[in-house]
């Protein structure tokens, strides 16, 4: 099976502000936009950043490895050099990691890197690698 790109739209209380996190901080290239919303390309997916000036981060969590994951958020599995490179890029940028860079479920079916940051919204971002793409949805790991 071929995988298409996604396409989800999510709110932001700043267009300037996640104009700047997700084409310069992120480097997702700007597609359309209207004065209410812009379209991003992240890593092939299309994202849409609409303006809700009330807009509030959702602020439920759950356990997972030993941190605390929040819930809702999206992200992308990318290859380890790409997801290293964001790492080193959103760490540049002096984005604070909500879960910082590291290895789940190491040595284990589905063992990942992942990060956990916020945009100027508060909207959760995951990104994540596998050690083996194969691995994706693996059904034996711990919780």
């Amino acid at each position: 099976m071929t995988l298409r790109p996604f396409h989800l739209a999510f709110p932001v209380h700043d267009l300037a502000a996640a104009r700047h996190f997700y084409g310069e901080v992120m480097g997702c290239p700007e597609g359309r936009s209207s004065d209410h919303w812009i379209d991003f390309d992240l890593f092939g997916h299309q994202i849409v950043a609409h303006l809700d000036p009330a807009a509030k981060p959702i602020a439920v969590e759950n356990a997972v490895d030993g941190h605390q994951v929040p819930v809702p958020h999206f992200g992308v599995v990318l290859t380890m050099p790409d997801w290293e490179k964001l790492a080193a890029r959103v760490e540049a940028a002096g984005i604070s990691f909500g879960i910082a860079p590291y290895v789940r479920f190491k040595g284990q079916p589905g063992e990942q890197a992942t990060m956990f940051f916020r945009d100027p919204s508060g909207n959760a971002l995951e990104f994540k690698a596998f050690a083996d793409d194969a691995m994706l949805f693996a059904t034996e790991m711990t919780a």
